[in-house]
């Protein structure tokens, strides 16, 4: 019989520990070493304990998994990591794997589905969502769009600061149809289909920053 796959559970929702921990607990093809409530501790608890394989969150509070990643991999810790996130945008799923994860899963996924793709991983391959596979896909596929224009910067400023595009239009000095014109370009340069997401995707690009549209 094969030695099981030694795993590290990383997420700052306690539950979600738990439950990932009792599921592989109870696979015998399993050993969970520890877990982890955020990334300073992952990386710890990896160098410590050695893992085959990590079950890294992304969003936590103080060092993040996307930052334990990379310090895993600056510390030449050889476990693979496997995220297991809700979000599935390219600004969490690309970083992610740029920085060194192994597959990129999403919590809704079945169980049957996530021992397999722990197991694909402990072996050192690639294992992604269907969603996320086919975000990759598409972005390999499409021209990477370019930045936006400060004119489309300074309308999706007003856009944050919660302006109508008429509004928009009257400071700005221009017609609604442009107000439009530069909303269709930064929905296709940001990946969104609407306003909301626009501005949403911008903060986590940084493209802005809280408060900052105040000036206006």
């Amino acid at each position: 019989m094969s030695e099981p796959i030694k795993l590290l559970v990383v997420d700052d929702h306690p539950v979600v520990r738990d439950g990932l921990s009792g599921m592989f607990a109870r696979d015998p093809g399993f050993e969970v070493l520890g877990e982890a409530a955020d990334g300073a501790e992952a990386v710890e608890l990896a160098v410590a304990l050695r893992p085959d394989v990590i079950l890294m969150d992304l969003r936590m509070p103080g060092m993040d998994g996307l930052a334990a990643i990379k310090e895993l991999a600056a510390r030449g810790v050889p476990a693979k990591i496997l995220v297991l996130t809700t979000y599935d945008t390219d600004s969490y799923v690309v970083p992610a794997i740029e920085a060194g994860a192994t597959g990129y899963l999403l919590k809704d996924a079945p169980r049957a589905e996530l021992l397999r793709a722990v197991r694909a991983a402990a072996q050192g391959q690639s294992v992604l969502s269907p969603s996320v596979a086919t975000r990759l896909m598409t972005r390999v596929r499409t021209p990477e769009a370019g930045p936006l224009s400060q004119r489309e910067l300074e309308v999706l400023e007003l856009v944050a600061a919660g302006n109508t595009n008429r509004e928009l239009a009257a400071k700005l000095f221009i017609s609604e149809a442009t107000v439009k014109s530069h909303l269709l370009n930064i929905y296709a340069k940001l990946g969104v289909s609407d306003r909301a997401a626009a501005v949403a995707e911008a903060f986590k690009r940084r493209l802005l920053t809280p408060g900052g549209a105040d000036a206006e």
